[in-house]
């Protein structure tokens, strides 16, 4: 028997009824830990791997090379599906292509890039800047055009709700899922009610970001669940316990 991909778990787990939550890290440990917890995905956080790299935010220190070792190193130790944050896809048409059909290669799920001007911010920061709507669908575009295997999934997101509103957000995802795109995120909703409307007004599936220290209301995923999303993502809570934890250890 044929065991399928993690693109095509992930591609049948949001054909079902129930809400995925998907809880991130940027160490191979925290991805295992991840799995033996019983979670059907993982993410690959760039804000996580950034802390476990360098001691620092997301501020645009993470490269193509760096998340590829990352998968490679999780995968030596678990198969589970990853959604991999790709930020910007590292430049412009060529890198977007490079930086999918490489991570293709290595059997990731799905491929996240976002809109922002490089170098990007976690997205929750203030003082984003994200490029224009041409060549930020023209990025996505590339990416659904560079995967080689159908269930490869690309996950769209904006980082416009903070320098341009939400109306510019939900418009460039409406462009996003034109260009092919199989999940839209909005990134950085500052309300209960942005929640709802990016739930009500965008065509699905739809990855919520719940991330502790941000702009986002957190919720919970049944709550997500009805307001119309299908990933509740909680990028790098794993990074903030390890931090909490190991802090109060030491002192």
């Amino acid at each position: 028997m044929t065991t399928k991909s993690g693109a095509a778990q992930l591609r049948a787990m949001l054909a079902g009824d129930d809400i995925i939550v998907v809880p991130g890290g940027g160490s191979p440990m925290e991805i295992k830990m991840i799995e033996q917890a019983g979670f059907p995905a993982a993410y690959l956080s760039g804000y996580a791997t950034a802390a476990a790299r360098y001691g620092l935010p997301d501020v645009g220190l993470i490269a193509f090379g760096e998340i590829e070792n990352m998968v490679l190193a999780a995968r030596r130790v678990t198969m589970l599906p990853l959604i991999v944050d790709c930020d910007t896809g590292y430049g412009d048409v060529s890198n977007v292509q490079h930086t999918v059909r490489s991570l293709e290669t290595l059997g990731v799920a799905a491929i996240q890039i976002e809109d922002q001007q490089w170098p990007k911010k976690c997205g929750h920061m203030d003082g984003k800047m994200v490029e224009s709507r041409e060549v930020a669908v023209r990025k996505v575009t590339a990416a659904v055009a560079a995967r080689r295997d159908d269930d490869t999934l690309i996950v769209a997101r904006t980082d416009a709700r903070g320098p341009h509103g939400l109306d510019e957000a939900l418009e460039r995802c409406r462009l996003f899922k034109d260009a092919g795109a199989d999940v839209l995120f909005v990134d950085g909703p500052e309300s209960a009610e942005e929640l709802e409307i990016i739930g009500r007004d965008l065509p699905g599936p739809l990855l919520a970001n719940m991330s502790e220290t941000g702009k986002t209301p957190l919720r919970s995923a049944d709550e997500l669940k009805a307001m119309g999303y299908a990933i509740a993502l909680f990028p790098s809570s794993t990074v903030r316990l390890t931090i909490k934890t190991v802090g109060d250890f030491l002192q």
